[in-house]
């Protein structure tokens, strides 16, 4: 975990991707896509079905280690609106156990904006905490500190005459972009047009490494 300050409040960056949120013991995700696998089997594009479970069991994980009392899960969390129903019984009942241990809270994405079933847990389209608003995607006029998801951020750089991607937080003074948790999920460029679009001139790719915060200028 590396600590830094957004928006007043001192957040701690976990290589996995997550945020936590030491004065809340609040972890923060965003873009599980939990049951993308199945949704492109339904397409004929057959993946290998594992991918919720490892997701949910990475974010068991973070929770024990981080002994967080609050979840927020900052939209497209399934990859579809059915993808709660599509859950093994193995994935739903890790799931149960999270949502029961934690005040959890789904923020809708666009992938998942109606959520009827959903293993326990409050869902909301946005929220305000303790001055930080949390939503899905970045609003381009919002003026207040602001977390959100659904670009999948990647930091690419050539090392060694070798292409290296790492997901990554984007941040400027008052936005705060995460990189998608999930574990099949893609990534885009950090420095692609509609990334800074969203979060404005300034901003830099955040790359936590053991105990410390890389931090890489993003052209505007």
């Amino acid at each position: 975990m590396v600590p830094f300050s957004f928006g007043g409040h001192r957040l701690l960056a976990l290589g996995a991707g997550a945020l936590f949120w030491p004065q809340r013991r609040a972890l923060l995700v965003a873009d599980l896509h939990l049951e993308k696998a199945s949704w492109f089997a339904r397409m004929g594009q057959m993946l290998p079905p594992y991918d919720s479970q490892a997701t949910l069991a990475d974010l068991a994980a973070l929770v024990v280690a981080c002994d967080a009392e609050e979840l927020w899960c900052l939209g497209d969390s399934f990859h579809d609106v059915d993808g709660c129903a599509r859950l093994p019984v193995a994935a739903r009942e890790a799931l149960v156990v999270l949502t029961a241990r934690t005040r959890w809270t789904w923020i809708t994405g666009n992938h998942d904006p109606v959520m009827v079933d959903r293993c326990g847990g409050t869902v909301v389209g946005e929220a305000v905490v303790d001055g930080l608003v949390l939503r899905h995607e970045a609003l381009v006029d919002e003026r207040r500190p602001e977390l959100s998801g659904h670009f999948h951020p990647k930091l690419r750089v050539r090392v060694r005459g070798r292409q290296v991607a790492r997901r990554c937080f984007v941040a400027t003074p008052t936005k705060l972009i995460l990189p998608a948790f999930g574990a099949l999920t893609g990534g885009l460029d950090a420095g692609h047009p509609e990334i800074i679009r969203a979060v404005g001139p300034g901003a830099e790719a955040l790359v936590p490494v053991e105990d410390r915060l890389l931090r890489f200028p993003l052209a505007a």
